[in-house]
């Protein structure tokens, strides 16, 4: 099951985040600073999916995602997903938002959120 779907840029900046178990604003916000921690010192030669943090779960989650030109697409899910499943979905969100927008930016995320 997917409990949360985080879009932020390369410096962290959360650009969509949509979170599907209740978590109060504080607690969200570390998550997001936490995936991006776990996210972003990752090497591009590495698979895109390791453990949740510890404050999403921990080895009961994995987080899952790609990294697209200056955004991170990362789902959280539970252990019953499957990870190259995972990575086929966000491609196609980013397949849509890319038709949605034409050749979709940053910008556009930002304007999609509000």
């Amino acid at each position: 099951m997917i409990r949360g779907i985080l879009v932020f840029n390369n410096h962290g900046k959360p650009r969509l985040i949509k979170f599907y178990e209740h978590y109060k604003e504080d607690v969200q916000q570390q998550i997001v600073r936490e995936t991006f921690q776990l996210v972003s010192k990752r090497d591009e030669n590495v698979c895109n999916f390791l453990e949740g943090g510890s404050l999403i779960g921990g080895s009961d989650y994995k987080l899952i995602y790609r990294h697209y030109a200056t955004l991170y697409f990362v789902f959280c899910v539970d252990s019953s997903e499957s990870e190259l499943g995972i990575l086929d979905l966000i491609q196609v969100f980013v397949e849509t938002l890319d038709k949605c927008f034409e050749n979709v930016c940053e910008l556009d995320m930002v304007q999609l959120a509000e």
